[in-house]
């Protein structure tokens, strides 16, 4: 991993190629999903943000692997900490899929989807941006409805909020949700 990911981390932007789809999967736990889309979509380039070492280490050995995926790089730490030098309308879509729930009341302000955080993510979309979220948290999933249409940013588009969207990557996460019989609700939002 300590050779292999200087050459596929993402450094800033003037490093990212020009006239492309640009997307970002922030906390890509394992990178199955992140690495998927990204073989899927040759055409497109792709970030995945993720703090974790073993998430990351997992993607690196992936890419590593498959030398003919050359359209990923990874910010190994919380995106959060660079999101101001990222200039605005720069994403084509967001991908925040199975986010930590913080589930103790006194803990909600930690989670993604603040207010806050929500108007960095529009602000970084293009003007007809999406952002595509996943939780197997029901309480998860209807504080995020509540706090997404409180906000005004974004319009829901998802109609069946627990089918997958038709090009849905399914990822050990997930599968492991499944097993123990949680639900999935799936979100996408395009900017308002």
């Amino acid at each position: 991993m300590q050779t292999f990911l200087p050459r596929v981390r993402f450094s800033d932007v003037a490093s990212l190629p020009k006239g492309v789809p640009l997307y970002l999967e922030i906390g890509f736990g394992g990178g199955e999903h992140l690495f998927a889309v990204a073989q899927r979509h040759p055409e497109a380039f792709f970030i995945g943000a993720e703090p974790f070492v073993n998430g990351v280490a997992s993607l690196v050995d992936m890419l590593h692997q498959n030398p003919q995926v050359q359209n990923v790089r990874i910010y190994p730490d919380d995106i959060r900490q660079v999101f101001d030098a990222l200039p605005d309308g720069i994403f084509d879509g967001i991908f925040l899929l199975y986010p930590d729930p913080w589930p103790k009341v006194r803990h909600e302000k930690r989670r993604f989807l603040v207010p806050s955080q929500q108007q960095q993510l529009a602000r970084l979309l293009k003007s007809d941006g999406w952002l595509q979220v996943a939780t197997d948290a029901a309480d998860y999933a209807l504080w995020a409805q509540q706090v997404m249409q409180e906000t005004g940013l974004w319009r829901q588009t998802q109609k069946d909020i627990h089918c997958p969207p038709a090009d849905w990557v399914t990822t050990r996460y997930e599968q492991k949700g499944l097993k123990a019989g949680r639900v999935p609700s799936y979100f996408l939002y395009v900017k308002n």
